[in-house]
């Protein structure tokens, strides 16, 4: 039996990079930052607003992978954003905006707000109002183009709400309560078609992990992350795998270890660490296939970035001469022939983000079609899978 999942696709050649190793990069325009937020818009990844030793900042920088270099780019609000400045912020992309809401400044301890920024413009306009109660150290996810903010602390106290925002229509909607622990500081991201929360502080430090379901609305608890329980680790996903790092633990030491988490096996495996400082309220981003993590705090503010290069199986079971991929490269079509039926597979793309699977693949009798339709051109990263495990892995082409 032959089943597909697709999961969205922008990549450089994967075996451009070493595998599993961490690479410093060019260190973050500006004051070195803590509880700063971040977002990919068209291939550049962004960091916005921030604490740094003189205050909270509204400031956004934006970050080229192919130049390693940074711009500074129009602050949050533009030039009538004064009072903006803030830190613990949701921020997340959708097309070509994004969007920056809630926080904590300097004279409002909670934020509410709702801002957009037109890439094509380069414009700020804000946008409804949050409809839960103001707060800070949220958490936001985004998954087929609906995000989803939750968690926190509230002038009422830590939360354990949720609810998603339509950019399209700007409207939000409160969804089923996150079924862990209410908390703040807590690590999420999108893997495929899926969002989850990791770790934070409930009145205690969390290693626990949950998958959310958006076409249910519900919740799955998944294997505990077996790092020490921290608060303030960054997490992203690179599908089939998922990634906790840095934090501050309940030892109460800055952590620099690094885990991997697999979606097919439901299992950790922890990897090299950060080779910089251990720190807490640092960004992550995942930018061409890498994930980023860079800037945060462990007693003084950083501004430094390393990029971590995952391993993607060249192959288990099935060798070269049991898959035929034909025309490389290919203009319409790529097709894939499989002597072994009885596997799935997946298409990736290094944003993790899933596509539906019927307007991009079909399933043949000697294996599967790619068709290009309006993917761009470039190539895409496939993976088979038998039994939960990657059997082999391969590149496509569209010219």
């Amino acid at each position: 039996m032959l089943r597909i999942l697709l999961i969205v696709l922008t990549l450089t050649p994967i075996c451009a990079f070493a595998q599993n190793t961490w690479a410093p990069k060019d260190s973050v325009n500006g004051a070195p930052r803590s509880v700063s937020s971040s977002f990919v818009l068209n291939n550049e990844a962004y960091i916005v607003a921030g604490l740094d030793e003189d205050g909270f900042r509204r400031k956004m920088y934006s970050y080229d992978f192919l130049q390693d270099d940074w711009d500074q780019e129009e602050s949050i609000g533009g030039v009538n954003g004064a009072g903006l400045n803030r830190g613990s912020a949701c921020a997340f992309s959708v097309g070509f905006k994004a969007y920056v809401c809630l926080g904590q400044g300097e004279t409002n301890a909670f934020f509410k707000d709702n801002w957009e920024y037109d890439l094509v413009s380069q414009t700020w306009s804000q946008k409804s109002d949050f409809i839960g109660e103001a707060r800070r150290q949220a958490i936001v996810f985004v998954i087929d183009d609906i995000a989803y903010v939750g968690t926190g602390i509230a002038a009422s106290g830590l939360k354990k709400d949720m609810y998603s925002y339509v950019s399209a229509t700007n409207t939000w909607t409160q969804l089923n309560d996150f079924s862990g622990t209410a908390r703040k500081e807590a690590a999420a991201f999108t893997m495929g078609s899926f969002g989850y929360i990791s770790t934070g502080d409930d009145g205690i430090m969390l290693s626990d992990f949950w998958e959310y379901n958006a076409n249910l609305d519900n919740w799955v608890q998944k294997t505990s992350m077996p790092g020490l329980p921290r608060k303030g680790a960054v997490g992203w996903g690179i599908f089939p795998n998922a990634y906790i790092c840095t934090g501050e633990d309940n030892t109460f030491n800055y952590s620099t270890d690094l885990w991997e988490y697999n979606y097919w096996l439901d299992s950790w495996t922890q990897q090299p660490s950060l080779p910089g400082p251990g720190r807490s309220n640092a960004v992550a981003f995942v930018l061409n296939g890498l994930g980023f993590v860079g800037t945060g705090y462990n007693g003084i503010f950083l501004d430094d970035l390393f990029a971590f290069t995952p391993t993607l199986s060249t192959g288990i079971d099935l060798q070269k001469e049991d898959v035929n991929i034909y025309p490389i490269p290919a203009s319409d079509h790529v097709t894939i022939d499989v002597k072994n039926q009885d596997m799935e597979l997946v298409l990736i793309g290094m944003d993790g983000k899933q596509l539906a699977i019927d307007k991009y693949v079909v399933k043949t009798n000697s294996g599967f079609m790619v068709q290009r339709n309006d993917l761009s051109t470039g190539t895409y990263f496939f993976q088979l899978i038998q039994a939960g495990n990657v059997v082999y892995s391969d590149k496509i082409l569209f010219n």
